[in-house]
């Protein structure tokens, strides 16, 4: 379990870190260059979901946050007992969850900064929940294999 919570904390703390960094360096809507062409950072103050879904009810979005992460515990717990990725893998997404959600509290939404400019504006704790989420479909797609080879095997 150290892993799990190594990779909340450091996911989290990362997270408010960079968080306020652009809070209190940057303007709303202030954009610089940090790789020319390819990386800016960009301070938008991100009042709905995921990609402007669901609207901008922040107690609405919170207590989908909750949910989100209960069905994930409910459906890799079992994995994550075995596997140190998953146990990795979960402790991101928790922290980054955590991370976006501590935004909502306090300011009623969350700090995006992270600009590539083909993609919607993210910050640490997305990166740390899509990472983590890729990480645990590939935890999956072993463990699937596994079961299939075994199968294969006992016949």
């Amino acid at each position: 379990m150290i892993l799990f919570w190594l990779a909340l904390a450091g996911s989290f703390l990362l997270d408010q870190y960079t968080k306020h960094i652009v809070a209190t360096s940057f303007l709303p809507g202030e954009s610089r260059i940090f790789i020319p062409h390819v990386l800016y950072w960009t301070y938008v103050q991100n009042h709905a979901g995921a990609f402007g879904l669901f609207g901008r009810n922040t107690w609405l979005l919170i207590v989908m946050a909750f949910v989100v992460l209960g069905v994930f515990w409910y459906s890799f717990r079992d994995l994550a007992q075995r596997s140190a990725m998953v146990r990795f893998a979960f402790g991101g997404i928790v922290g980054g969850a955590i991370g976006n959600i501590v935004d909502r509290f306090h300011y009623s939404y969350v700090v995006d900064f992270i600009d590539l400019r083909w993609w919607p504006v993210f910050n640490v704790a997305d990166s740390f929940i899509t990472v983590g989420v890729v990480l645990l479909m590939l935890a999956t797609i072993v463990r699937d294999r596994a079961l299939v080879r075994a199968r294969s095997e006992q016949q």
